[in-house]
Formats: C-alpha cells, sequence, structure tokens
C-alpha cells in the first residue's frame, strides 16, 4: 500500500515522502523588484526542516506588470537568480526537493497600470480593465515564459510549475469566458498554453519534470467543468505536461449557484478525474490539512502527491506531525528530536 511516506520518482525527480508545500503568495517583496528577500528564505527553508518532500516556490512572474501585486516575486531578470538560489540550495540541504510555480497574473495583475489579457474582459467592475494583447505581444509572452524557465533552471529547481489555473493568464486563454479573441489564439483557446509548455521544455533538462496546475471547474455561470478540462489537459499533456496540480476556481466573482465546497477534500474528485482518465500523475490540493485524509488520498490511488497549504502556513512542521500521528518512518533533525516521540509500529 502506497501512502504519504512512500517516496515518489517522477523522470529524474526524486522525493522522499508525498507532502507538497503548495505555491502561495506571500506579498513579500521589499522593493518591488521581484527579488526574494530574508522572509522568503526562512519560510521555505522552514518547511524543508519541516519534512515536506516537494516544495512549491509560489506564484514568480514573468513580466513587472504579470504580478497580482508589485510585492511579488518575478523572474524577468537575470537578477532574480542569485536570492532564489539561495533558497533552492538550503531546502536541499534538509532533504527536500524545490519547484517554482512560473506565472503572468494577466488581468488580475492589480498595480499594473494597464493589465493585459487574451481580450478587454476586466475581471469584476471594480477591477481594471484590461488591454487586449496583439498576436505578436502574445508569442512575445510565450518568449517571457521561456526565458523565466531558463533563469528557474540557473537557480538550481527540481521541477518548473506553469501556472494554468485561478484565472491567470494561461487560464485565460483557455477559457470561453475570457477568450473572445478572432485570431488563431481564439480559434484555438488551448494554443498559448501548448506553446508555453513546449517553450518550457525546451529550456529544461530532459529528466525534469513540468508541471501544469489547472483550474478544473469554473465556479461562475456558463463556467467550464470537468469534461472540458480533461479536454485541454489532454492537449497540454500532449504538449509536454508530464503532472497536473488540480485546483479550481478563480476565474471570476463567485456565482451563488456555482459556490465551490467547503467540506474538507472538495476538489480530490476532480484530480482524480484527471489522473485516471488523462493516464498522468497528479497532486491533489484544497483542504487537505488533516494528516489521516491526506494519507487516504494516497492510499485509495485519488492522486500521487498531496499538497497542503494552510496546514502548513499554520506549521512548518506539519509533515512530521503528520509522520507521528500516521506512526511513519521519516527524518527529523536531530536537534528537534527530543519534541518527537519515537516512532513505533
Amino acid at each position: 500500500m502506497k501512502d504519504l511516506f512512500t517516496p515518489y520518482e517522477l523522470k529524474a525527480l526524486k522525493l522522499k515522502n508525498r507532502v507538497v508545500m503548495p505555491p502561495m503568495c506571500q506579498y513579500s517583496v521589499s522593493n518591488k523588484d521581484g527579488i526574494a528577500t530574508d522572509w522568503h528564505y526562512m519560510h521555505y527553508v522552514s518547511r524543508a526542516v519541516g519534512g515536506a518532500g516537494l516544495i512549491i516556490i509560489e506564484m514568480t512572474d514573468v513580466d513587472p506588470d504579470g504580478r497580482i501585486t508589485d510585492f511579488d516575486l518575478g523572474i524577468w531578470s537575470d537578477e532574480h537568480i542569485p536570492a532564489l538560489a539561495r533558497i533552492v540550495e538550503a531546502c536541499h540541504s534538509y532533504g527536500a526537493k524545490v519547484g517554482i510555480q512560473i506565472a503572468h497574473a494577466g488581468r488580475k495583475a492589480e498595480d499594473a497600470a494597464v493589465p493585459v489579457a487574451p481580450s478587454a474582459i476586466p475581471f469584476n467592475t471594480e477591477s481594471k480593465t484590461p488591454r487586449e494583447l496583439s498576436t505578436e505581444e502574445v508569442k512575445e509572452m510565450v518568449e517571457k515564459f521561456r526565458m523565466g524557465v531558463q533563469r528557474a533552471i540557473k537557480a538550481g529547481v527540481d521541477v518548473i510549475e506553469l501556472h494554468g489555473a485561478h484565472g491567470y493568464l494561461i487560464h485565460e486563454f483557455h477559457s470561453p469566458l475570457t477568450n473572445r479573441r478572432k485570431d488563431v489564439y481564439g480559434q484555438n483557446l488551448n494554443l498559448f498554453g501548448e506553446e508555453v509548455i513546449r517553450a518550457a521544455k525546451s529550456e529544461m533538462p530532459t529528466g525534469m519534470p513540468l508541471i501544469m496546475r489547472i483550474s478544473a471547474k469554473e465556479y461562475v455561470e456558463g463556467g467550464y467543468g470537468i469534461n472540458e478540462s480533461l479536454e485541454f489537459s489532454k492537449s497540454y499533456k500532449e504538449a509536454g505536461a508530464d503532472m497536473f496540480h488540480v485546483s479550481a476556481g478563480g476565474e471570476g466573482p463567485i456565482a451563488a449557484a456555482g459556490k465551490p465546497g467547503t467540506h474538507a477534500a472538495y476538489q480530490v474528485s476532480l484530480a482524480r478525474e484527471i489522473k485516471h482518465n488523462l493516464k498522468v500523475p497528479v497532486i491533489a490540493v484544497g483542504r487537505l490539512d488533516e494528516a489521516v485524509l491526506a494519507n487516504a488520498v494516497i492510499g485509495n490511488e485519488d492522486a500521487d502527491l498531496v499538497a497542503v497549504g494552510r496546514g502548513m502556513l499554520r506549521n512548518p512542521y506539519w509533515a512530521l506531525e503528520a509522520a507521528v500521528q500516521l506512526h511513519k518512518e521519516t527524518d527529523i533533525p536531530k536537534q528537534y528530536e527530543l519534541g518527537y516521540p519515537r516512532i513505533s509500529r
């Protein structure tokens, strides 16, 4: 039986367990320059000390105007590499592997003077109306993603995640709600995402996996559901995505009729559908903070990895605590051994 502390391998990526710290924006850049700070170093390295198998650095943007806020991480310049490399090296020293989420916020770039998007449709009535990207600008955006991936690899990451969820730019292209274009990127809503994947893969070592994060269901009137997300995920798999990080929502104001579930594990069924229909590994995420529940997701073969977000914000040592609760062996830093009961089966 596989469980939360069974090692996992995908291509050249080897994880000591199946606990993932998902990307969660810290909005903590000091000088609006996109460079990771001591806060980011402490934040990520503490989760490596705390036993996470894979840490995915938060949404890191390929353009200054592609950030949700001016206090987000950036990867549009080589100046961003050293601070990220310092984090990666330290996390490695504590046994964690590190990914990074490469992204562009699209119409949800709150601090951009004029956000850009596939079409000039604002996120909500309080948001700025974005400018529609020209066909040439879309191609330039693909290149920005490619260069961001190149810099991330120079920083030493073990895996790349592309952010195709939560209403950000890649999601905006493959959603009929936000892509009303008349050019080739409107005729094929998946084309932009496919091109970004292929551009990323062109920079990545052969054995490095590419994760695509998706919203598998839109919680707005007229939004797509699992059948549509299976279709665009299939095209992304064919373009080179090796794993899917399955989330939901984020594309617009939540309509009462489409309100997402608030119960534990409410997105696991979506991950399971992607995994079993496309025969592809997946990360499940969403209210999986209880160790027994997270373990069941793996044991029931609903997902290959489990991302624990808010639980790890509350407790950097979530993975160590989970091992104790589940009576599983894991490496506890020798400095902390006295704080944990001896594991006994």
